[in-house]
Order: structure tokens, then C-alpha cells, then sequence
């Protein structure tokens, strides 16, 4: 083979070889894109009223709870 036939197909294998790799670059950056782009997550409106029922249980039962024991004070509690 010649010099210039030679010259010829690197050229072409260079062609062909920066095709591929703008191909691939062109598919990565679109993969990326769309896995960045998340769905906004959160609480409905009819969750967080759901959620507010119960936590209003939960400290009514813990009140409750509480103004069944008898409290001493920690000074009275400490003297022996």
C-alpha cells in the first residue's frame, strides 16, 4: 500500500470513529436529562389533613396520659 492510501483510511477510520462518539454523546446527554427531570414529590392536601387528624389524636391521648400521673416536684423528689 501507498502513503496516501494509507493517509486515506485513517481519515476515513477518524471519520468514522468521531461519528460514533458524537452519536454517543448525543444518547448520554439526552439519558441524563431525563433522569435529572424527577417528578416534584410532597404531601397531598388531603394527606396533610389525614397527618393533622392523627397527630391531634396522638397529643390528646398523651395529655391524657400525662393528667393521670401525679407530678412531684423535683425538689421534694430529690430529699430523702
Amino acid at each position: 500500500m501507498d502513503r496516501e492510501g494509507i493517509l486515506q483510511q485513517l481519515k476515513a477510520e477518524r471519520e468514522r470513529l468521531n461519528g460514533a462518539i458524537d452519536a454517543l454523546e448525543g444518547s448520554a446527554i439526552s439519558v441524563r436529562t431525563s433522569v435529572a427531570k424527577k417528578k416534584a414529590g410532597g404531601i397531598t392536601a388531603a394527606g396533610r389533613r389525614r397527618l393533622s387528624q392523627l397527630m391531634r389524636k396522638r397529643w390528646a391521648a398523651r395529655r391524657k396520659a400525662a393528667a393521670g400521673k401525679a407530678t412531684v416536684p423535683r425538689s421534694v423528689a430529690k430529699k430523702k
